[in-house]
């Protein structure tokens, strides 16, 4: 019901002209748009996961309405240069895209290379070796094959049964939150393949299917419009680890992608950057690790502000839930980043 009406409000702002109106007063000064799959096909379009897509039609139309509102496309390190410098030349936007989805190569960069749009990927090199699980892709795999689950949960062992879309959708939902709130980040895979075992499911195939390779990722790194970023090694919730153990995630990565591609990647994504995930310590983390910028999922504009905090952006989620035009503008107008965060026009964490 929430996003319903966070839905409905910002189509408001968007179809009636308050965005437009609100924007010389709540606009920033750029956005960072952030994105997880690119794709015109989906093999479950009514899945728990089908928010984390959108069409390369729409990232198209997006772009080229953005570039008619005036936003210049930059890389993330002009985004750094111009919250340093203090320069106002216009509104900008940065494009970024979580985990690697192959179809940020093969259906998203030919719209990028039509509008010289630059994007930054952030990468979690065990996602792309296979030493960490696509756990929401996997848990969406255990219960689409429709048997019936068995976890303790909470101290009790429970049956989750997935005979029917409405008894997925529910053990979707509650095994989420068990594995991402009860279960520990070190235990997880564990406990995620255990379940994968019980009905028959490899854990391992949506890492093939849909992430890209070393080889692929070298390719698109070589594309001059493309930036790659880090995502920690195993796409961890940093604030449930240990600071020493948060901070290695974050030091490896850097390492990691280096070895593969020769050059160390200046720019970090949480893998989970809402407040209960990321916060103070980990932006000092992300500092320490040696990190130019670090975006969250916080919602919000960028404001000369944030300048100050390089190491907690707030990015716009361009996903499968507002996948139109309104909507956006809502979003872009500033009006939206009051409304998600209690009045306030610099979000940190």
């Amino acid at each position: 019901m929430i996003d319903i009406a966070r839905k409905l409000a910002f189509l408001l702002i968007g179809y009636g002209g308050l965005g437009a109106l609100a924007k010389p007063l709540v606009g920033g000064v750029g956005v960072i748009l952030m994105l997880h799959r690119v794709s015109a096909l989906l093999d479950r379009p009514d899945g728990p996961n089908r928010h984390l897509t959108i069409t390369p039609g729409f990232l198209d139309v997006l772009i080229g309405e953005m570039k008619r509102l005036g936003y210049a496309f930059v890389s993330m390190d002009e985004v750094v240069g111009r919250l340093n410098s203090g320069r106002r030349t216009g509104p900008f936007a940065a494009l970024t895209a979580d985990d690697a989805y192959r179809d940020n190569l093969l259906e998203a960069l030919p719209v990028l290379e039509s509008h010289g749009a630059p994007i930054t990927i952030y990468v979690a090199p065990g996602l792309t070796s296979g030493a960490a699980d696509l756990w929401w892709e996997v848990l969406d795999d255990i219960v689409e094959a429709g048997k019936p689950v068995t976890a303790t949960v909470m101290g009790e062992q429970r049956t989750f049964e997935c005979a029917t879309p409405r008894d997925r959708k529910g053990a979707f939902l509650e095994l989420s939150d068990w594995l991402t709130s009860e279960v520990s980040e070190e235990d997880q895979r564990q406990v995620l393949r255990g379940l994968a075992e019980q009905v028959g499911v490899d854990a391992s195939a949506p890492n093939r299917d849909l992430l890209m390779n070393w080889t692929e990722i070298r390719r698109a790194a070589s594309h001059k419009l493309v930036t790659i970023g880090a995502h920690t090694v195993h796409h961890c919730n940093l604030k449930r680890l240990e600071a020493g153990k948060a901070l290695r995630e974050m030091h490896r990565s850097r390492s990691l992608i280096e070895a593969e591609l020769g050059e160390a990647p200046q720019h970090f994504a949480y893998p989970y950057g809402y407040a209960a995930a990321a916060g103070m310590r980990e932006t000092h983390l992300a500092r320490e690790a040696g990190f130019v910028s670090a975006v969250t999922t916080r919602h919000g504009v960028l404001v000369p502000g944030h300048a100050a905090h390089m190491h907690a952006l707030p990015r716009i989620s361009v996903n499968g839930r507002y996948q139109d035009l309104a909507s956006m503008r809502a979003m872009l107008s500033g009006a939206t980043t009051l409304i998600t965060n209690g009045g306030r026009k610099l979000v940190t964490v």
